[in-house]
């Protein structure tokens, strides 16, 4: 087994690339920051004074020549942080080299696009793995060793709230209404929400959807709805939105035995943003107690109703400590292409309810 670090190349350095892929790359035993990929002089800039020894490419051409250049200058392992509609031509480029992607959420526009990528990692036998941090949410594992122990008793309806108070635009490429873009709420918040409830309760057999534009000026949804009838018989009722004056609780989730009901978002990507690093020797992911969720059955806990619940620390590094050993050692990837195409078959669903005002079946 290899023991030194593997080396890695991000391409993009926006809002993914900068705020979570490099710095958890870069916090990872095993794996070091090689290569950042972007054209822009100010990110460029912005990621030597972040990480000093990284070096720039300014286009995907020229990290390929460098990946594919020998043991001296080749990469273990490229991230693919860019817009989204770059993820699959990018992806395709590097699973047909040989060089093992780590992908963004959503892995492309549609099931059948993500099926082939998968398909080709299968065919080449290169790993292939899509970035999805929320699964390792404080709120997400605490509420997995909840339903693991039993606590709520057999569960009804889950619901969860990604919701935020933006009513000004802010430009750029997630906010548009070209299809070929693949912006809007329903693909960025939407792959999160739906991703979460399929780990927790299995597949979706039915889905219903509203969508709207609600912003002046806006051309991609910013306010979407998503019902989940789950095989199990749970119903997921799922929101994302950029125009919630008053924000929901984060997570509802009610059982025949008790509920659970958390606000607040998990801590890591204000962290993150801040400039905080994940280290060995400081706490990382934790929450203050006046934050925790309450269980309990026929009590508000606006009022103090149910018992406090305290919130297990968010993880996102374990999503790259998880890759560096399945490229060290073979094991499978934390999130498969096969789970994004789940992902992206309840998306897609999802829209096609929205525009036709029907309930998909799938």
């Amino acid at each position: 087994m290899r023991t030194t670090p593997l080396r890695v190349g991000v391409i993009g350095y926006g809002l993914a690339g900068s705020v979570f892929h490099a710095p958890l790359v870069a916090a990872t035993d095993g794996l070091v920051l090689d290569t950042v990929v972007t054209s822009d002089p100010a990110r460029q800039a912005q990621a030597r004074a972040e990480f000093p020894d990284v070096r720039i490419a300014t286009s995907a051409e020229e990290l390929w020549d460098r990946a594919l250049g020998g043991d001296t200058a080749g990469l273990d392992l490229v991230v693919i942080a860019s817009p989204n509609k770059t993820h699959v031509p990018l992806a395709t480029t590097a699973l047909s080299a040989g060089i093992p992607v780590v992908v963004d959420k959503p892995l492309a526009a549609t099931a059948a696009e993500a099926r082939e990528l998968a398909a080709l990692a299968d065919r080449s036998g290169t790993f292939l793995s899509v970035f999805q941090n929320r699964r390792w949410d404080n709120d997400f594992l605490t509420l997995r060793r909840l339903l693991a122990d039993g606590e709520l008793g057999e569960i009804q309806r889950f619901e969860s709230r990604f919701e935020r108070w933006r009513p000004q635009l802010k430009g750029g490429w997630r906010e548009s209404g070209a299809p070929e873009e693949i912006g809007g709420l329903l693909y960025d918040l939407g792959s999160h929400v739906v991703d979460q409830a399929l780990v927790l309760f299995g597949p979706a057999v039915r889905v219903y959807a509203e969508t709207d534009v609600r912003r002046p000026g806006a051309e991609a949804d910013d306010d979407t709805f998503i019902a989940l009838t789950h095989a199990g018989g749970v119903r997921s009722h799922l929101y994302v939105s950029a125009t919630t004056a008053q924000l929901g609780p984060r997570f509802r989730v009610l059982g025949s035995r008790a509920g659970y009901v958390k606000y607040g978002l998990d801590p890591q990507e204000g962290a993150l943003r801040e400039g905080l690093r994940p280290t060995a020797d400081t706490p990382w992911g934790e929450e203050p107690e006046h934050l925790w969720g309450r269980l309990g059955s026929g009590e508000s806990p606006l009022t103090g109703g149910g018992t406090p619940v305290r919130t297990a620390p968010g993880d996102y590094p374990a999503y790259y400590a998880a890759v560096a050993a399945a490229l060290r050692e073979g094991g499978p990837a934390p999130v498969t292409a096969y789970e994004a195409a789940h992902c992206l078959d309840v998306l897609e669903a999802a829209r096609r309810s929205s525009r036709d005002g029907v309930t998909v079946d799938l």
